[in-house]
């Protein structure tokens, strides 16, 4: 755990809880030990939601469905969401839950590998909650920033791996060890491409939270210009 857990438990003590249906889901997940977005990195992402307002968001890693119907509750009305999966056991769940929650005309869902998928999407999307193989994030990251629309937001989420990220890769389990290489270099590049804004944030299991931003590549290439 990253945050104490007591204060982890009081945050939690002050949710207020979804709709039936959705805390249902939720619960059948766990129950099925399907990992779904915490507590707190819900009420973090339905605040984004509310405050970035996309029309067209896209997820990587559908899972069971529980965080697109999640988001679709916190999306503009005419919003859509397309959401891929690779895992065929999670696929006809997914589709299940959907229509269980009266989604399924909002939220798509494509099966395959994501970045294959991704390739073939001409976007771009407004906001983009990437939640799929932790290993494959740096894949992802060229057609992520390629789909996201100007001043589009990406979400990453689990990007600190229980606060082992910080440490030497040999103080890491062995069979660890490529995704907590993997995973540094994603946030190095995240925090090193101009062509966006990077914070992370030791929300859940590590949030990085990126904007992309015609603003800060200006900066970027002003302090280049400086030094030359």
């Amino acid at each position: 755990m990253i945050v104490d857990e007591r204060i982890v438990t009081y945050i939690h003590s002050l949710e207020l809880p979804e709709s039936e249906i959705i805390e249902k889901i939720e619960q059948e997940a766990l129950d099925m030990r399907v990992p779904v977005i915490r507590k707190e990195t819900q009420s973090f992402l339905k605040v984004l939601l509310l405050i970035k307002k996309p029309l067209r968001i896209l997820e990587i890693g559908a899972a069971v469905g529980f965080s697109a119907i999640l988001m679709s509750e916190y999306m503009p009305e005419g919003g859509r969401i397309t959401t891929i999966e690779n895992y065929d056991k999670r696929i006809p769940i997914a589709r299940r839950n959907f229509e269980r929650a009266g989604k399924a005309g909002q939220i798509t869902l494509l099966e395959g590998d994501a970045l294959v998928v991704m390739k073939m999407l001409p976007g771009p999307y407004d906001f983009i909650f990437m939640d799929a193989a932790k290993g494959q994030y740096i894949q992802y990251m060229p057609e992520a920033l390629r789909l996201l629309a100007p001043e589009g937001v990406l979400v990453s989420d689990n990007v600190l791996q229980d606060g082992e990220i910080a440490e030497s890769r040999f103080a890491v389990e062995r069979r660890n060890r490529t995704i907590h290489s993997r995973m540094r270099e994603y946030l190095y590049q995240l925090k090193h491409d101009v062509r966006i804004q990077t914070s992370i944030l030791p929300l859940g299991d590590g949030i990085a939270l990126s904007v992309r931003s015609s603003a800060a590549e200006k900066v970027w290439k002003s302090s280049m210009a400086e030094k030359m």
